[in-house]
């Protein structure tokens, strides 16, 4: 609140109306001390008046004056703790620290309630119904909610206390939806007569049951990985610095090149840069911080492969299978389509390794041909049989040896093979169609909670990886100066 507009300049405004009343409290002979008084004994007339509104406004107002404590309220009108404390209750006010309390309690209850009221309305504040629909929501927050706490976070070190206190409170409010979606499922109860009936009970879905408890953990331990960074043999520079003074190296000619030789990834030049001592880690440090490499990467794999399944388990929209291209040919060009119809033994490794993939555009490029072409093979292979899931189309389609068949089991090995090959790429255009589209809410929560581990993972794999390229640079720069 502006300081301009706080309650207290209205108060005082009164007691300068009210001198006399002020001139007969007499308790202090200081001037200053008399308009104190003036003021405490407007507030204490007024409160009655508007007692609900002015808490409100005072819970807000900057407590740092003389209403510090009931100790520094007893010094200025001389009385006693006890009696300050009553002059305080007095005048409706509270204990700077009771007001702070209520003050963040409430705080957390409206920010609460502004994410669910966006949740409900689908973003769409003008509240004209045009907003997105809740999975789609809800997608978005968790995504949001990622990129406000850890869209900053460039370090291996521990996360702020309040950013983790903001992380765990908004994901159990949004997290919380999946307490009830729930599946019906028969069950037999006994009435107190004896007789036993047949009633529908509930129980969690599935899905849900199994990957978001597995979801929670592994959140869990990607936080505790980062809050075991406390005490490091490693440090920080910020990026684009060439000297990191004496506290990094106490060779010049080693500290003006350091930048050039540790920076691993040239094209992320803002990043920081990490700085190891002048003789490199230790043996125990780079053990510990190989073991939570792996660890993480285990994480990321995990992560991914949730992320995959539950994609996978999506519908695919409508709109994307209108705009795939005639023949599965054309999509993936003359060249791998032949390779992947004339091998006996189709090898996707060998595939990839004489495709020319520079790039993550290009294997992304790659990845949008081969999986539309997929679904092209997929639906002239299902033609004839409705719409069973593809599983079933399979095993009835095995016998006959169809030539489409064929092709979409060997483009969806290839696939797998471009993703594994590129960790990080990006979300193919029907993965973000089938985001877009998706309307189960329970979906919508796994593949973005998935997703986000899945790149906080991969953050600290590369953030470790990072600190061990400057240990083993500036052990080799040791080396070649020593020489």
């Amino acid at each position: 609140m502006d300081r301009d507009s706080s309650p207290s300049v209205s108060v005082s405004d009164e007691s300068s109306e009210a001198g006399p009343a002020g001139e007969r409290g007499g308790c202090c002979s200081s001037p200053s001390t008399r308009s104190l008084v003036d003021t405490a004994g407007n507030l204490s007339r007024t409160v009655s008046d508007v007692s609900t509104s002015f808490s409100e406004q005072c819970s807000s107002v900057d407590h740092s004056g003389p209403f510090e404590s009931a100790a520094a309220m007893a010094k200025l009108i001389d009385r006693s703790p006890a009696s300050a404390a009553a002059s305080l209750s007095r005048l409706s006010m509270k204990p700077r620290a009771d007001v702070l309390d209520r003050r963040s309690t409430d705080d957390e209850m409206e920010l609460v309630k502004e994410r669910f009221s966006k949740l409900l309305l689908g973003e769409d504040m003008s509240g004209g119904g045009k907003g997105v629909c809740t999975a789609v929501a809800i997608s978005n927050a968790i995504t949001n909610l990622y990129a406000t706490v850890f869209g900053s976070c460039h370090k291996l070190e521990p996360l702020p206390a309040g950013k983790k206190a903001m992380w765990r409170r908004e994901m159990d409010c949004l997290l919380s939806v999946c307490d009830y979606i729930v599946e019906f499922y028969p069950t037999t109860q006994t009435l107190p007569d004896g007789t036993k009936v047949e009633v529908m009970a509930t129980r969690p879905r599935s899905d849900i049951y199994i990957n978001l408890p597995a979801l929670e953990k592994l959140d869990a331990m990607l936080i505790d990985i980062l809050d075991s960074f406390q005490k490091a043999e490693f440090w920080y520079a910020d990026a684009g610095t060439r000297s990191f003074g004496s506290v990094t190296s106490s060779s010049s000619t080693m500290s003006s090149s350091f930048r050039k030789s540790v920076h691993r990834n040239e094209d992320k030049w803002w990043l920081p840069v990490p700085c190891v001592p002048d003789t490199g880690l230790t043996e125990k440090a780079c053990k510990d911080l190989q073991k939570k490499r792996d660890c993480a990467n285990q994480i990321h794999k995990a992560a991914v492969a949730i992320n995959s399944g539950v994609l996978s388990d999506m519908e695919v929209p409508e709109s994307f299978m209108a705009v795939l291209p005639k023949s599965g040919r054309a999509s993936v060009g003359d060249s791998v389509y032949r390779v992947m119809l004339g091998a006996d033994k189709f090898s996707p490794d060998f595939l990839l390794d004489t495709l020319d993939i520079s790039s993550e555009h290009d294997a992304l490029a790659m990845a949008d041909r081969v999986e539309a072409a997929m679904y092209v093979w997929r639906r002239k292979a299902s033609g004839s049989h409705g719409k069973l899931p593809w599983s079933k189309v399979k095993e009835l389609a095995a016998d006959d040896d169809d030539k489409n068949v064929s092709l979409a089991s060997r483009a969806e090995s290839l696939l797998l093979c471009l993703k594994h090959r590129f960790p990080g790429l990006s979300q193919t255009t029907l993965d973000t169609s089938k985001i877009q589209f998706n309307k189960d809410v329970g979906q919508a929560i796994l593949e973005s909670y998935s997703r986000v581990l899945e790149s906080l993972a991969f953050n600290i794999v590369s953030w470790i990886d990072d600190v061990l390229f400057a240990d083993k640079s500036i052990r080799k720069l040791s080396d070649n100066l020593k020489s």
